[in-house]
Formats: structure tokens, sequence, C-alpha cells
């Protein structure tokens, strides 16, 4: 059954759900923004949301843009119990991250009313499992989105590992979908324009990766 909407009980669980989930408006990620500052991870999850409502329509596989989007605001909750960690930070934490966020996302689920419970559960796992097109979408741009921030912080902000993750970071997740394929070569593009104006060796870092540039060609998304 549905839960009670003046459910008291039900009231002040969300309520306090909703004071543990504003957490994520203050769990800081390795991104920087355009003014100096670090990124929150609520901040990344708006980012990718605005970014699944403007890339769904040039997409090779359409999606539920509603499921989409559900997926996004849930797909990091289990940090406002685990914190973000870098993905490329190694470490015992790390390791655990998984079984953490598992353990997270289960005391959430407890302290929520059944059916929503349930459904914020439910997600999470989907997002986790990417064998729905949505899932996939939504994983997509949690990569794409680095990158995009990552572009418009200062250079001086990234890890010499992030000059070798323009090559590899995106590819992974987005080579599905030609769509998908076409933002990477937009991102990239402005990425290696960025190196390039900090005085960083293109051609050296393309060729540690075996990358070939892609002659541009039509298509929806400029």
């Amino acid at each position: 059954m549905p839960d009670a909407l003046f459910n008291p009980t039900a009231a002040a669980a969300l309520l306090d759900f909703f004071a543990l989930a504003e957490r994520l408006k203050t769990e800081l990620r390795h991104s920087w923004l355009s003014n100096d500052r670090q990124e929150s991870v609520a901040e990344h999850t708006w980012m990718m949301a605005l970014m699944a409502v403007t890339l769904a329509p040039s997409l090779e596989h359409p999606v539920d843009l509603g499921h989409v989007l559900k997926l996004i605001i849930v797909h990091d909750l289990a940090e406002v119990k685990v914190g973000d960690i870098p993905v490329f930070e190694v470490s015992d934490r790390k390791n655990a991250k998984m079984e953490a966020e598992l353990a997270a996302i289960s005391e959430i689920q407890a302290m929520l009313p059944e059916e929503s419970g349930k459904l914020i559960t439910s997600l999470w796992h989907e997002y986790e499992a990417a064998t729905t097109v949505e899932a996939r979408f939504a994983r997509a741009l949690d990569h794409l989105e680095v990158q995009v921030q990552h572009n418009l912080a200062s250079i001086d902000t990234w890890e010499p590992i992030e000059h070798d993750l323009v090559y590899t970071k995106m590819d992974d997740r987005c080579a599905y979908d030609q769509g998908l394929r076409e933002m990477v070569q937009a991102v990239r593009g402005r990425a290696e324009r960025k190196l390039t104006e900090g005085g960083f060796d293109i051609a050296a870092l393309r060729g540690r990766h075996g990358f070939v540039p892609k002659e541009p060609k039509d298509s929806q998304i400029s």
C-alpha cells in the first residue's frame, strides 16, 4: 500500500531522511569549480541531471528520461555516510567502497517509510547493475560530467593522472551509444585545448594511450 501521506511517523522519517541527504550539499568531491571552489556531490548530481535532459534527444538508444533522473538523484546517496572517494585514490576505504555503500543504502532504507525505502534501494541497485538503458545512460553521464567540470576549472586543480583520464575515463561507459561517443569527442577536444594552453604535450598523451583523433563529422551535438 502507498505510505500514508499525512502519517506523523512517516513525515518525521522523511524529514530525518532529508536532513541526512542534505549532507550531499557539503560533501566535497575532488573536482573544482570555475570560481576555484571545490564541487559538492549535490552540484555534481544537478549537472548530471541537466546533461540528461539536454542530451537525451540526441541518443541513439532512447530512454525514459523521468526514470533516468530518478537514477541520477539516487546514485550517490550512499555517500552521505561513506563520503566521496576519487576514482584514482588507492586506499583501504576505496577497496571497501562497495561493501560500505551497500550497508549505507540498507541503513537509509530502514529509516524511510516502507514504499519510499524500497524505491530508493531499487533505484540505487539498478544504477549499480547497469543493465537497463536508463542506468547505462546515467552512468555514462557520471563520467562525462567529471570531465566537463574539469574543463571548466583551472588546469592547476588537475592531478597528473587526470591528464591521462581524458583518454580513458569517458569511453568505457559511453561507447555503446553514437550520440554519447560524439559528445565524448567534443568534451575531449575541449580538454585537449585546455591541456595545450597549460603547456602540456598532447602528442605524448595521445601516444601513451594509442589515441588517434577522429575527423569531425556532422552531428546533432555541437
